[in-house]
């Protein structure tokens, strides 16, 4: 048997699927938030920075090892100096003097060269830390950025949240004023199309936006008037008003 119900309470279908619809632009907007896509970018920049900070700190810890070495050989070689110096000057072998005395030569070059190679690090760390300290300061800045758009995002939604909950309320007591036969058949055609109910205005669906074909009309128009028809277009419950062009 053909679904019946009042006039009246179909057109109670065209207020539901309004709601229906911004329900669903509201879900859309919160899916295609700007800020989304500005987040993914920034954080897709932090992590790769973060890769270069990694290699750069690990770079720089390696340099300071490599003078620590430095300065740890410098102060062996300083120690022998002060030893052997303190050695020639006690010693009261002229032999001996001679040989302290050559001694003294090969660790004072060494001293020297090992102080060269020391510079030379000590200014590759300078670099390194330069370097690491750039990398540093440009993930700060981008944190701080990402900081202030996810702010942006959270406001957006929140906007978005509070308007979708009174558009769900509104919803569910509009939806309580609909025969629930009619509400069921609503729903069904809803969730298999994408659209449960259909303004007939001026021969043209609002669901496909198509002017039916005269055919349909005057199927349309020898149906009673609290008959629950489908539109052919969309196949969602059609709605006839006094605009429907019947």
């Amino acid at each position: 048997m053909a679904l019946k119900a009042s006039p009246d309470d179909q057109k109670i279908l065209l207020d539901l699927q309004a709601l229906d619809t911004k329900l669903t632009q509201l879900d859309h907007k919160a899916r295609g938030l700007p800020q989304l896509a500005v987040i993914a970018d920034l954080t897709s920049q932090i992590d790769a920075l973060r890769v270069v900070e990694l290699e750069r700190r690990g770079a720089t810890e390696d340099v300071k090892l490599e003078l620590s070495r430095l300065e740890s050989d410098v102060e062996v070689v300083q120690a022998r100096i002060k030893r052997d110096t303190d050695r020639a000057a006690t010693s009261s072998s002229a032999k001996d003097a001679q040989a302290f005395e050559h001694e003294l030569v090969s660790l004072r070059k060494r001293q020297f060269d090992l102080e060269e190679i020391e510079l030379t690090v000590m200014e590759r760390l300078e670099e390194a830390e330069a370097a690491l300290l750039v990398t540093t300061n440009q993930i700060d800045e981008l944190r701080s950025t990402l900081g202030e758009v996810e702010k942006q995002k959270a406001a957006d939604l929140s906007t978005i949240t509070y308007e979708r909950t009174h558009a769900a309320a509104n919803r569910q007591t509009i939806a309580g004023k609909v025969p629930a036969d009619l509400l069921a058949l609503y729903e069904k055609q809803r969730n298999r199309y994408g659209t449960g109910a259909s303004w007939l205005r001026g021969g043209v669906s609002s669901a496909s936006g198509v002017k039916l074909l005269e055919n349909e009309m005057v199927s349309i128009r020898a149906a009673a008037p609290d008959d629950v028809i489908m539109c052919p277009s969309s196949d969602a419950i059609l709605v006839r008003t006094s605009e429907s062009g019947l």
